[in-house]
């Protein structure tokens, strides 16, 4: 995704094995590298590959013509043209918007097809979930304390109950296997079965 600063995006679930941005293409259909800006005092700068420097009118960087998802997976969304004729004299970061915006709504169905092709959960068991949310929520109103108590009281039964189920799927479940069907990649996914099954995630 590149190295330079920029925002990204993440999903609670999912976090850092799909973390989105806006990716940035030239005329030519390259991605430029990202723009170094030296601190005026001296020594020591920043590269940043936020979208919205890309406007060609600093001499620091190319004018971008086009705006695209990207996220961490390699997973790629559309092209999103900018047309430059309508912004016009506006900062790219007014003027482009609209087309960061679009590439958010791409990332977004792209995480969102993540979930629907990692491991299914009994509509049940999500309908416990979301009545569990609405009901700490309504506890929050009247009793934060409360509330604070009934989310660990969840988060233990998570470390209880995961105990085996981790182990077991560390037994039966290749990496990749256990990467996609927890929509994670390999790392993420290692990370997870060691937390819950208490082991190394470097053994």
């Amino acid at each position: 995704m590149g190295d330079g600063e920029r925002e990204t995006w993440t999903t609670d679930e999912f976090g850092s094995s799909h973390t989105g941005a806006v990716g940035v293409l030239l005329a030519d259909g390259t991605v430029p590298p990202p723009v170094y800006f030296g601190m005026s005092s001296g020594g020591g700068g920043r590269s940043v590959s936020q979208w919205e420097v890309y406007d060609g009118r600093t001499g620091q960087a190319p004018r971008a013509a086009a705006l695209r998802a990207v996220c961490s997976c390699g997973w790629m969304g559309p092209d999103q043209r900018l047309d430059w004729e309508q912004i016009g004299d506006q900062d790219l970061q007014d003027g482009g918007a609209g087309v960061a915006d679009a590439c958010m709504r791409d990332w977004d169905e792209h995480t969102a097809e993540v979930d629907r092709s990692a491991v299914p959960l009994p509509e049940s068991f999500s309908a416990l979930l979301a009545q569990m949310e609405v009901e700490i929520a309504m506890l929050a109103k009247s009793s934060p304390l409360a509330a604070v108590r009934a989310a660990r009281r969840l988060e233990v039964l998570a470390m209880q109950t995961a105990y085996w189920p981790a182990r077991e799927a560390r037994k039966d479940a290749d990496p990749e296997q256990a990467a996609a069907a927890l929509g994670l990649n390999e790392r993420g996914a290692r990370a997870l079965l060691a937390r819950f099954g208490r082991w190394s995630p470097y053994s």
